[in-house]
């Protein structure tokens, strides 16, 4: 029988996070039980605090919110965490029996992980050690493995394709390359379906090592039909043939040691093509845009399913699993089929090689209606 349990969301904000707690927050109420919620994702299950959601107005009216009323933390691996010693010396520390201590001690009978691949794969580890958690896939990249789609993804979308209709007015006013760089380090979800929603007539994503010269005939193609501007939607993580990612060495260690971020793919691409072409061209970044604000419909719809899903299987018994969406209907897998290879306990990171993240495949209906229409991917 549930009496306490726990919600904690970590990792990027997403549109969508504050319609599942809301939802989790309301199943309790309905079945009696007390609904509480970790601040700031694992820093909040590590540092033992967190507030009570269920009845309580600061938990009403989020059904439009974008963000977490309960805060998030992003790359807080309890397993592997920094530690600064008196002296000033700075150490890592598995700190996750401290974790388990705290949920025994609060008496919650199951932790809710709302998070994509990293915080899922964390709920796994946590699950091995005693803690009872129930996760629920969440971030815009839409990489989760095992489910059709995860929350906060459609409201990307949906901003990127906003974006390109902006910008194709510019392109074609000044008969300009407007290049747009949407997030997407691993998968390439988002850039696809927004080059397909928005119009584009290019599409980078890591999934497919592009050729620029590939790219830059098919806009000369255009150009040839009288076609004097083109748009081009790259992914953060877009990989030229024979090439690397964009990214850098960013100096701010916020917990992993994992320092290397993604940016100026969107730049790299349209210098590129200025050249290779002969127009103007200019990058956007939408950057965190894509994460904030209101969600769709479609997201808050999605949210709500997933929440009292997971409200659903704890009432079950049904512990250290993940909800999914499969053949568009609920259902749950566990998490060790989620964390796929990536096994090791308390791993510093997901998005490595052994990790199960979705990626988008060669036979998917969306690339090859992208093709059909004849977007160009690059190859």
């Amino acid at each position: 029988m549930l009496k306490r349990v726990a919600i904690l969301a970590n990792g990027g904000d997403v549109a969508g996070l504050n319609p599942v707690i809301r939802a989790i927050k309301r199943s309790c109420e309905v079945h009696g039980i007390e609904c509480y919620g970790f601040i700031d994702g694992y820093k909040g299950l590590l540092e033992n605090k967190f507030i009570r959601l269920d009845f309580n107005h600061l938990a009403d009216g989020i059904l439009p919110k974008g963000g977490s009323i309960i805060g998030s933390s992003t790359n807080t691996i309890v397993f592997h965490y920094k530690v600064t010693n008196p002296d000033g010396t700075v150490e890592y520390k598995d700190l996750s029996d401290l974790c388990v201590q705290n949920v025994m001690k609060d008496g919650f009978d199951c932790v809710f992980t709302l998070g994509g691949d990293s915080t899922q794969k964390s709920a796994r580890d946590l699950f091995i050690k005693g803690i009872k958690t129930i996760g629920v896939p969440k971030t815009i990249d839409n990489d989760v493995a095992c489910t059709d789609i995860t929350f906060g993804y459609n409201t990307a979308v949906s901003v990127a394709a906003e974006a390109l209709d902006r910008l194709h007015t510019t392109a074609e006013t000044h008969h300009r390359i407007m290049c747009l760089e949407v997030m997407g380090r691993y998968a390439g979800w988002i850039a696809l379906e927004s080059a397909i929603a928005g119009g584009a007539d290019a599409v980078l994503i890591p999934e497919i090592p592009y050729d620029i010269n590939k790219v830059a005939q098919s806009i000369k193609r255009r150009i040839a039909r009288g076609k004097q501007f083109s748009v081009v939607v790259v992914s953060e993580g877009a990989i030229p043939k024979n090439g690397q990612a964009s990214t850098f060495n960013s100096d701010v260690d916020n917990g992993t040691g994992i320092t290397v971020k993604f940016a100026g793919a969107g730049d790299k691409v349209a210098k590129e093509l200025e050249k290779l072409v002969g127009l103007e061209a200019r990058c956007t970044t939408l950057g965190y845009m894509q994460r904030g604000g209101t969600p769709t419909a479609y997201d808050r719809v999605l949210s709500t399913k997933y929440g009292a899903k997971a409200m659903e299987l704890a009432m079950e018994g049904k512990f250290g699993v993940l909800t999914v969406i499969k053949n568009g209907k609920l259902d749950y897998v566990p998490l060790e089929e989620v964390v796929g290879n990536n096994k090791e306990l308390g791993a510093v990171e997901g998005g490595t090689e052994d990790s199960n993240v979705r990626l988008v495949t060669m036979d998917d209906e969306l690339v090859k209606t992208a093709r059909d229409i004849g977007i160009c991917l690059g190859d």
